[in-house]
């Protein structure tokens, strides 16, 4: 039997836990090895001067975490700790959706190893992670939200932040709170389909909007103010999706000037804000009585987190916005934010950001230079290109030649709100495709846009 004895340790924790990490550590640290038969809980609670309860307690905690095993009438035991990591379940990579915008997944196995250590402090919590919590996000976690948007460059009171299960639920909330059946929201004329399908869901009409290169014009906002007099105005200003197009600053001031001229509510859904976080201002950051900012992490960290940080223009809008996401969500998922608190803590969510867009560089480079002879419309920080096809090309066409590629490709008619949908398609160049995979569909896909000479 091992002649040990935990370290009295003050880190003011309750003292039985403190008894199960010393057990961790002093294995770690080799005092007790695999199959070291642990001393009877009462000779330690002797030594410790402590009650036979709290030793208890501890050695449960301990058992409870791994770290050894108690067997009746044997005693307690060091547990063998497997030195083999988790295989990957290959059951689980079955479930990606192509069609959806993903980022680029990392591959670096440093990055990797940093990214999973943060599953050891959710494991390490992962009873009250388990409980339920605040709808809107406890307060230590909307500090460190608060202080991850000011880093980049965008400013917010917490006490008006709300995380929210993902801009989707966000966006949800939000016209639930604005609209009743039958009102109007403006937004671009080609614009997000999560939109489209959340207005559908709710009675919503969408109105859209004519647009150039920069984005929404002011004087077609103006005119359909006055005409629809709308709940508000949905615009997704940075990386948009489906354009790629970014809003520049002059022409946010000039929307910002719009909505403040008539009091209309702004739903600005930021979901590559933490992507290129070089964007001009927020127009949010110029109305802020008006805006409702939706802070998207799905685009940067990935879509699985299912978190976004959205800021509630008005402290009174709270309750509402809170009950809306309650009676859908109950809560966002603690384990998510857990895990997302602590990269941003350590530094890991900072590295994810320069990989994401390291990796969106190259893909852009890579799609630029296979399709030359084609109209795209691209960023280097995004995830997608929007590549109109040539007259005598339709999209349908276009999606039955690439059907069974990896690469996803949606047509214009899920992104149209106004009018017949462009001959135009969506091409995502992220999610869990090669880089040399990638290259061989934008191939066919070139192939598919610019050729005529298939057999079927």
């Amino acid at each position: 039997m091992k002649q040990w004895v935990p370290a009295p340790r003050n880190s003011g924790k309750p003292r039985y836990l403190e008894i199960a990490e010393a057990i961790r550590e002093d294995i770690d640290a080799g005092v007790l090895a695999p199959g070291d038969r642990l001393p009877p809980q009462r000779r330690v609670a002797q030594e410790l001067g402590v009650d036979f309860s709290t030793v208890s307690r501890g050695y449960a905690a301990a058992v409870r975490r791994g770290y050894i095993e108690s067997f009746v009438g044997r005693g307690t035991f060091v547990k063998a700790l497997d030195a083999l990591p988790e295989r990957p379940d290959p059951r689980r990579a079955l479930e990606e959706d192509p069609m959806m915008n993903m980022p680029p997944e990392p591959d670096d196995p440093v990055l990797l190893a940093r990214m999973q250590k943060g599953l050891e402090h959710v494991s390490a919590n992962l009873l009250p992670l388990l409980r339920y919590q605040s709808v809107t996000g406890n307060p230590q976690d909307r500090a460190t939200a608060a202080e991850w948007m000011q880093t980049n460059g965008l400013h917010c009171a917490p006490e008006q932040l709300v995380i929210t299960p993902g801009s989707h639920a966000a966006l949800y909330a939000i016209l639930t709170v604005l609209c009743e059946p039958g009102s109007t929201i403006l937004c671009e004329d080609v614009t997000y389909p999560g939109l489209r399908s959340i207005a559908a869901r709710q009675g919503v009409r969408l109105i859209g909007l004519t647009s150039d290169k920069d984005g929404v014009l002011p004087e077609a906002l103006e005119e359909a103010i006055t005409t629809h007099w709308p709940a508000a105005l949905y615009l997704n200003p940075t990386l948009q999706n489906p354009t790629t197009r970014t809003i520049p600053s002059k022409r946010r001031q000039e929307i910002a000037a719009v909505l403040q001229a008539h009091d209309l509510t702004l739903i600005e859904d930021d979901a590559y804000c933490f992507v290129d976080n070089g964007a001009p201002s927020s127009i949010t950051s110029l109305i802020p009585d008006l805006g409702w900012h939706i802070a998207g992490l799905s685009k940067c960290f990935g879509a699985g987190l299912r978190l976004a940080y959205t800021t509630v223009p008005k402290r009174s809008l709270l309750g509402q916005f809170s009950q809306a996401l309650r009676s859908m969500h109950v809560m966002v998922s603690p384990l998510n934010l857990a895990l997302l608190s602590r990269w941003i803590e350590d530094s890991t969510a900072a590295e994810l950001q320069r990989s994401v867009r390291k990796a969106a560089a190259e893909r852009q480079a890579l799609a630029a230079e296979v399709l030359q002879e084609c109209a795209t419309t691209s960023d280097p920080l995004a995830f997608n290109l929007w590549l109109t096809l040539p007259r005598g090309t339709s999209r349908a066409e276009v999606m039955g030649r690439m059907a069974g590629r990896q690469i996803g490709i949606m047509p214009s008619d899920a992104f149209t709100v106004t009018g017949l949908p462009q001959e135009a398609v969506r091409v995502c160049l992220g999610g869990p495709i090669r880089l040399e995979e990638l290259h061989e569909d934008l191939i066919a896909l070139n192939d598919a846009v610019t050729r005529k000479d298939w057999l079927g």
